[in-house]
């Protein structure tokens, strides 16, 4: 599959497609044009938050298909992310000049979660950037036969 067919793939024809498997081609040269697409429409401005929007579903599938192409439950893909999320909710705001001046600082404990959830959440990246690496499973799993384009 090249990037082309990928992007086409995954924008048009499996834009919600949660059922099934997504070869490694397939997964990375989309994941390459969401990265792409993403610097060009942050030096667009306003449009980076729309083109976000956009394409958020049909990674979420694509990446949810790859890990089920791998005999992964595809839902796990949620994890990374919820880790960042849940990281971002609870991590303490950075002291102003007015604040550092009258010694105001986030508390220990805080500074401290949002360190761990941090490090846990680098953990499970590394983890799944390592099971979307991995290679397709060349027999019919439980989510379905072999990509068509199973040449990686």
């Amino acid at each position: 599959m090249d990037f082309t067919t990928a992007v086409r793939t995954c924008l048009t024809q499996k834009y919600a497609t949660f059922q099934g498997r997504a070869s490694r081609p397939e997964y990375w040269w989309f994941i390459l044009a969401v990265v792409i697409g993403s610097f060009v429409a942050l030096l667009l401005g306003p449009l980076s938050i729309l083109f976000t929007l956009a394409v958020l579903c049909p990674a979420l599938a694509v990446g949810f298909r790859r890990l089920q192409d791998t005999g992964r439950p595809g839902w796990w893909i949620v994890f990374p992310a919820g880790l960042g999320l849940i990281n971002s909710l609870i991590a303490p705001d950075m002291p102003d000049d007015a604040a550092i001046a009258a010694g105001q600082f986030p508390s220990t404990g805080s500074v401290l979660l949002s360190g761990l959830i941090g490090i846990v959440g680098l953990v499970v990246s590394l983890v799944f950037l390592w099971w979307l690496t991995r290679p397709s499973d060349p027999e019919t799993n439980q989510y379905g036969p072999p990509p068509a384009s199973v040449s990686d």
